[in-house]
């Protein structure tokens, strides 16, 4: 069995991961927003010796690579640049669309949203089996409506056909969809501009 670590930072929530064997162990603290930068070490080693496992003895390093929290991403994701620097070990991306994608049993094609506020939100689609049909984007929820797709996530949201997913209990599926389809990409997926990038954009 493969051994690894994974850490998800990417919204108001705070997972990690982390498996040896047949034995995972998986950290999920449902609100922690502002203080991934404050807990996250925390919770890693605590995951880590809970497994019995540690960084040097990991096979890979996964984190989830967005859309979401921007400062959250960026904290997910040097950390684990971090240890796979530290320890010469390969890593493995998710998306946050693929959480909850690889996660949803389906008989129809689908979308995942992630609320983007304002009354937007991140979108992509997904066939039945969990392969992407189209690239993500930035739409408003009539669009979201009309694109006539049952949609998933791990929010609360005032979407019709919409499901709710636990984002703490996807991950160790999605990582490992991932790292056995070959996805080895570790670059934040934003969709769009930061709020301080466009405001920095209108007043150059």
């Amino acid at each position: 069995m493969t051994d690894f670590l994974a850490v998800d930072t990417s919204s108001k929530y705070l997972t990690v991961v982390a498996k040896k064997g047949e034995r995972t162990v998986v950290n999920h603290l449902p609100e922690c927003a502002m203080k991934h930068s404050v807990i996250l070490m925390d919770e890693i080693e605590n995951t880590l010796k809970e497994a019995g496992l540690s960084l040097n003895e990991c096979q890979f390093f996964a984190a989830v690579t967005g859309p979401g929290s921007f400062t959250g991403i960026r904290i997910g994701l040097s950390t684990v640049k971090g240890f796979c620097v530290g320890t010469d070990k390969p890593s493995v991306g998710v998306t946050s669309f693929e959480l909850i994608a690889y996660n949803v049993n389906s008989r129809v094609p689908f979308g995942v949203v992630i609320d983007a506020m304002h009354g937007n939100y991140y979108f992509q689609s997904f066939t039945q089996d969990g392969a992407r049909l189209t690239e993500p984007a930035y739409l408003s929820a009539d669009e979201v409506e009309k694109t006539g797709l049952p949609v998933y996530g791990f929010e609360e949201l005032p979407l019709p056909r919409y499901t709710k997913m636990n984002a703490g209990a996807c991950l160790l599926n999605a990582v490992e969809r991932a790292k056995n389809e070959g996805v080895s990409v570790l670059h934040a997926l934003y969709v769009r501009k930061s709020q301080a990038e466009e405001n920095a954009s209108a007043h150059p």
